[in-house]
């Protein structure tokens, strides 16, 4: 794929001004947005996406478009199920709803910054060594098995309970007071940690976690870093929107981590074949276009069977009477990987 200086640049710099309108948005106005607030903004990034889809059509080809749909729709598989443990951190650490987007703002633009560093690594390790495609794939079989195991024990994930995060805590002068995004302040003379930086350090490994499944994962799609690069910006612009637009919905995604297991075992695997064709093996290799189609039926059995099991869990649910305190669900993770994913607020 040709890819000009100019539309790098463009790309970059529409990025950088996005995100920085975002910033000064939220860093104005703290806020919980609104349902109608979130759903706007959430339409006019996934027509961003389909439109730059159709435009990489038009003026790049076929082949390219269809890499770059099948690229976003992983990516935004994946960072949807990075929604279930960025609600497990914000409730199990307290994050008030005003300042939850700021929180979730600061994650988006260190998850970019990682998976920018990472994509260029990955970059030059497929440009360089064709058998790097193996442990991609081998590390991606592996995440889905884990990913398998994790559901069927049950397995909970505490994200704030992270090493860093605890290292963090014991050594730094941790109050209890949120104000933004101000890390810290004097009080008495005394330096004084907002839990804010907690939050932030444990998104920060979150992420980082987050960046070794998804990277292997859209090199499986493809090697061609300009979509790499565009469809795991795409995937994350708007995140923020969706953890408050399905965030009740999410504890109904139950086989959303089987879901993920499949797609990335499928990756993994073709991975494998495109390894193998790399080195003169095989004189084939897997279709992205079948890609596609298998991912987007996977993710469609996947949401119907979980929305199918969990209606009886919904019907279930008795309403308070009149007097009665409203009393939250606890939070019941999925785990994704061996750090996993959960849900619960």
């Amino acid at each position: 794929m040709d890819v000009s200086t100019l539309e790098w640049t463009i790309t970059i710099a529409v990025t950088i001004a996005v995100l920085a309108f975002d910033v000064a948005v939220i860093a104005r106005n703290p806020h919980e947005p609104t349902m109608r607030e979130c759903t706007v903004a959430f339409i006019a990034y996934m027509s961003a996406a389909a439109a730059f889809g159709l435009w990489l059509i038009f003026f790049h080809g076929p082949e390219w478009g269809v890499d770059y749909f099948t690229g976003f729709i992983v990516e935004k598989s994946l960072s949807v199920d990075n929604l279930f443990v960025f609600i497990v951190l914000m409730a199990a650490l307290k994050v008030p709803r005003k300042y939850q987007q700021e929180a979730l703002m600061v994650g988006i633009i260190l998850a970019l910054v990682f998976r920018g560093i990472f994509i260029a690594l990955g970059y030059q390790l497929v440009s360089n060594f064709s058998w790097i495609f193996y442990v991609f794939g081998a590390f991606l079989v592996y995440t889905a098995v884990n990913l398998v195991r994790s559901y069927r024990k049950h397995e909970e994930e505490h994200p704030e309970d992270n090493r860093v995060v605890q290292f963090a805590q014991r050594h730094l002068n941790v109050g209890e007071e949120y104000r933004g995004l101000k890390l810290w302040w004097k009080d008495n003379g005394v330096r004084v940690f907002s839990p804010m930086l907690i939050v932030i350090l444990a998104l920060g490994v979150t992420d980082i976690l987050f960046a070794l499944d998804s990277i292997p994962a859209i090199f499986g799609i493809t090697d061609e870093p300009y979509l790499v690069f565009t469809a795991n910006v795409f995937a994350l612009m708007g995140l923020r929107q969706l953890y408050f637009l399905i965030g009740g919905l999410l504890k109904r995604l139950v086989y959303l981590s089987l879901g993920l297991a499949f797609i990335l075992g499928w990756i993994g695997v073709k991975l494998f074949i495109h390894a193998a064709y790399k080195g003169g093996l095989l004189d084939w290799e897997v279709p992205t276009l079948l890609s596609l189609v298998v991912i987007l039926v996977a993710l469609t059995i996947t949401a119907v069977a979980s929305l199918a099991a969990s209606r009886g869990d919904e019907e279930l649910e008795v309403a308070p009477t009149e007097g009665d305190a409203v009393v939250p669900p606890a939070p019941q993770p999925a785990e994704r990987g061996e750090r996993g994913s959960g849900d619960g607020e």
